[in-house]
C-alpha cells in the first residue's frame, strides 16, 4: 500500500497510525482531524481538566518528537464529509480529495443533544473546545449546576463541580445511574457517592424541557418538578460519527459494522474506537480504543481478517475521590459477591459469578485486589482468523 488514511486523529486514530509504523508500513500516511488540537486525552476532561488541577499540555497524548517519528501528514481542522463507494478516496469539506490505498475510520462519536432551542448555560463536554467553555463559566463563582445523565461522564462532571463549590444536582431518567452496566445491587451502591460527595440525585424522571429565555434559567422534569439552574451539563450519551460515510459500501449501524478483525465489507477499509461496531458490538471504552487498532493495521495490510479480537470490557470512573473499576461481561442473571471490604465503608471489591465462574469484577478504591481479579478473566488476545 502506497497511502494510507487514518480519518479521525483522537486516541484510536494516534494508536492506528502508531501500530502501521510499528508493523513496518513505511508509505504515505496521512491523518485527518475535524478538531484543530493535536491528539488528546478525554477522560480528564470531566475530572482534573475541569477542576483545574491539569492544564491543556498535560492531555496532549503525543509530543512533537513521536509527530516527527510518524512521520505523517496531519490535516487538521477539516472534517471528512464522504467517502468514495469504494472506498479509495476521502472526500474533505474543504473540497481536497485523499486518494488511498487503504482506510482506518477512526472518527469516534459526537455527544448527544437535547431538543429544543440553543440557550446560554447549557452545555455539553465531550472535546477540549466544550470543556474549555465550561471550565470558564463554572469559573465565574458559586451557582446552580444541573448535570442530565448520571453515567461516567454527568457524575465526572458533578463530581467536579462539586469540588469546585457549586451546587449540583444529578438527573438520571433510569431507577438508577450505571444500572444496565453493574445491575441493581451494585448499582445502588455507586449511587450513594452522590450524597456523600455533596450532590443531589434525582433518579426515575426525565427531562421535559429546558426553560429561559436566551440563557437557561431551569430544567423541568418529565413528573413536573421545576429545578433552577444557572448551568446545565447534558451528558446523555454519544452518537457514533458515521453521517459522513453515506453511499459506501459500508454497513452502518450505531457504528460501522465490522468482523471481530476490525475489518468492513470493503477489505481495504477497517474501523476503531467508538464508531465501530466490531462483532455486533460497540464499546465506548478507552482500552477498546487502544487495543483494537493493532488488530485492525494488521488485518489491513494483510488485505483480509488474518486475527480476531474480542476485548475484555473494562472501564474506570473517579467519581467524589473515589475509583470505581470495572472488568468483564456480566449477564443480569449473574450473582454477585463482595469479597473484600464492605458497601457500608464505601471502598469494596466484588465478583459477579455464573456456574461456579468469575465473570466480572468490581471495584471501589480497591486497585491491586481488583487488578489482581482482572488478570484472572479471560484475557483480549488475539486470535488466528
Amino acid at each position: 500500500m502506497r497511502t494510507i488514511t487514518v480519518v479521525g486523529a483522537s486516541l484510536a486514530g494516534l494508536y492506528a497510525a502508531r501500530e502501521l509504523r510499528a508493523l513496518g508500513y513505511d508509505g504515505r500516511l496521512v491523518i485527518i482531524g475535524d478538531e484543530p488540537h493535536p491528539p488528546y486525552d478525554r477522560p480528564p476532561l470531566s475530572k482534573d481538566f475541569l477542576s483545574g488541577k491539569a492544564g491543556e499540555d498535560q492531555l496532549a497524548l503525543s509530543d512533537e518528537e513521536e509527530r516527527d517519528e510518524l512521520a505523517a501528514e496531519w490535516l487538521l481542522g477539516v472534517r471528512a464529509r464522504g467517502l468514495d463507494p469504494r472506498g479509495r478516496t476521502v472526500l474533505l469539506a474543504d473540497g481536497r480529495t485523499v486518494a488511498s490505498d487503504g482506510v482506518v475510520i477512526a472518527t469516534g462519536a459526537s455527544a448527544r443533544r437535547l431538543p429544543g432551542p440553543s440557550l446560554a448555560g447549557v452545555h455539553t463536554l465531550r472535546t477540549l473546545d466544550d470543556a474549555r467553555a465550561l471550565r470558564a463559566e463554572l469559573a465565574a463563582g458559586p451557582q446552580r449546576v444541573v448535570v442530565i445523565g448520571g453515567g461516567f461522564i454527568g457524575a465526572e462532571t458533578a463530581s467536579s463541580c462539586v469540588a469546585l463549590g457549586h451546587d449540583v444536582t444529578v438527573v438520571e431518567a433510569a431507577p438508577l445511574p450505571l444500572l444496565p452496566q453493574l445491575g441493581a445491587e451494585m448499582a445502588a451502591v455507586c449511587a450513594g457517592l452522590h450524597a456523600r460527595g455533596g450532590a443531589e440525585l434525582v433518579t426515575g424522571t426525565g427531562v421535559a424541557a429546558l426553560y429561559g429565555d436566551t440563557a437557561v434559567r431551569g430544567v423541568e422534569l418529565a413528573d413536573g418538578r421545576l429545578l433552577p439552574a444557572d448551568v446545565v451539563v447534558v451528558g446523555i450519551g454519544a452518537a457514533p460519527n458515521t453521517g459522513w460515510l453515506a453511499g459506501t459500501a459500508l454497513a452502518v449501524d450505531d457504528g460501522v459494522l465490522c468482523d471481530d478483525g476490525c475489518v468492513t465489507a470493503l477489505p481495504q477499509v477497517v474501523a476503531v474506537g467508538d464508531v465501530a461496531r466490531a462483532g455486533a458490538a460497540r464499546a465506548e471504552h478507552w482500552t477498546s480504543a487502544t487495543e483494537q487498532p493493532r488488530v485492525a493495521v494488521g488485518n489491513l495490510l494483510a488485505g483480509r481478517t488474518a486475527e480476531t479480537l474480542r476485548p475484555l470490557p473494562y472501564f474506570w470512573s473517579d467519581q467524589y475521590g473515589s475509583r470505581i473499576q470495572f472488568a468483564g461481561r456480566r449477564r443480569a442473571d449473574d450473582t454477585v459477591r463482595v469479597l473484600e471490604g464492605s458497601t457500608e465503608e464505601g471502598s469494596f471489591l466484588a465478583a459477579y459469578e455464573r456456574d461456579g465462574h468469575t465473570t466480572a469484577v468490581l471495584a471501589v478504591d480497591r486497585p491491586r485486589p481488583f487488578m489482581r481479579m482482572r488478570r484472572g478473566l479471560p484475557a483480549a488476545a488475539p486470535v488466528a482468523a
